[in-house]
């Protein structure tokens, strides 16, 4: 093999040297092209701030529930007959002993006629006995009769008493059905559907009623909530019936306010959650049975307590914190001891003091020592949107 030519070498050294020294060049060029950008005050991060408050907190445990009439009764007929009136119209409001319906009473008070002159007929047979009784007892006094004839209508008149107060029950019964062909509401309430018609049979034992009865005020909801918080609500509830306030369904509207009114006696195991019910005051009639509500339970409320809004509290490694806005607006990051949050705003038991301001949007932009600058509420939206 030939020796390599001199000058070649010193091309090729040459052609080394600059292909090492581009090297270097192009590595610094990536390093410093990747290196975290100088952060400037001209460069302060848009961010939504807010101050922490003190107030009173109330502090609410929400549920779904269903509204339920405290009485809904099928009101059936209770004789065999034609029924000749209905006296109401679907969906009226009645009041407990208004009639309803007339059933056709002939029959009935047939027999009530019937029951009287038995009646009558065994009480003149009673008022005969108790004459010769007192005439056997009068002649037996004198020695003019015997006394055996006493016993006997002492007897026939204990009878015929007994015979009289059947007579009489069988007469108060007789008055009863034909009391009973006039259907009367048992209770203040809204009807439903009527099910019978003018002229049709009506017969007592079918299951089939006249229309159903709903009791619209007062009226209940029930809704459960769960075991755990079972025990602070017993604590509470024995102070004093505890406040619950029906909403529409999206939560986005009251409706009524009433009060706990029963507490279930144990907990479902399947659901681990505990009945409840509240009472309330329905003479508008905005409740309707069958309803669903989103309800709300007023535990308790909590006075003068640090809040901020809930979007400030931040979940990290070793737990809640904020982003807490200096003096010289920037940002650093402090451990919190949050606890509930009601109506958009967290309880901060620790951590916090009144008067600071923390980053309530953008907090994924910043990190600590970073320089913030407020911006207004519509920007602030835009800026949710976008850390999103």
């Amino acid at each position: 093999m030939n020796a390599l030519n001199p000058g070649r070498r010193v091309v090729f050294g040459g052609l080394a040297v600059l292909s090492l020294a581009a090297a270097l060049g192009g590595f610094q060029w990536i390093r410093q092209a990747h290196a975290a950008p100088v952060q400037t005050d001209s460069a302060a991060v848009p961010v939504q701030m807010s101050q922490v408050s003190r107030q009173d907190l109330p502090i609410w445990i929400s549920a779904i529930g269903n509204v339920q009439a405290l009485n809904s009764v099928n009101v059936r007929v209770r004789v065999d007959g034609e029924l000749q009136k209905v006296l109401f119209n679907e969906g009226q409001t009645v009041t407990a002993g208004s009639l309803l319906a007339v059933i056709d009473p002939r029959v009935y008070q047939a027999q009530v006629a019937q029951a009287q002159a038995l009646v009558a007929k065994d009480q003149a047979q009673l008022a005969n006995l108790k004459v010769n009784l007192d005439r056997a007892s009068k002649l037996a006094a004198a020695k003019a009769g015997p006394t055996q004839d006493v016993d006997t209508y002492r007897a026939q008149l204990a009878a015929q008493q007994a015979t009289v107060q059947a007579d009489q029950a069988a007469l108060d019964s007789a008055r009863l059905q034909l009391e009973f062909t006039q259907v009367k509401a048992p209770l203040t309430g809204r009807t439903g559907q009527r099910l019978l018609d003018v002229g049709s049979i009506a017969h007592g034992a079918e299951a089939t009623g006249l229309v159903t009865i709903t009791q619209m005020d007062p009226i209940s909801v029930a809704f459960a909530v769960s075991q755990d918080e079972l025990a602070e609500i017993l604590e509470e509830n024995a102070k004093g019936a505890l406040q619950v306030v029906a909403m529409t369904r999206d939560g986005q509207q009251e409706i009524a306010r009433g009060q706990l009114s029963f507490i279930d006696s144990q907990v479902t195991a399947a659901s681990g959650q505990i009945q409840l019910k509240a009472q309330f005051d329905n003479a508008a009639a905005k409740l309707w049975p069958g309803e669903l509500v989103s309800a709300r339970l007023l535990v308790q409320t909590r006075k003068d307590v640090a809040v901020v809004p809930a979007d400030a509290v931040q979940l990290g490694r070793q737990g809640n914190f904020v982003y807490v806005v200096d003096a010289d607006q920037r940002v650093q990051p402090r451990l919190v001891d949050a606890a509930t949050v009601v109506d958009g705003k967290q309880w901060i038991r620790q951590g916090l003091a009144a008067g600071e301001t923390v980053v309530v949007q953008g907090q994924s932009r910043v990190a600590p020592g970073l320089k913030v600058t407020p911006v207004k509420t519509d920007a602030a939206a835009d800026l949710a949107e976008a850390a999103q």
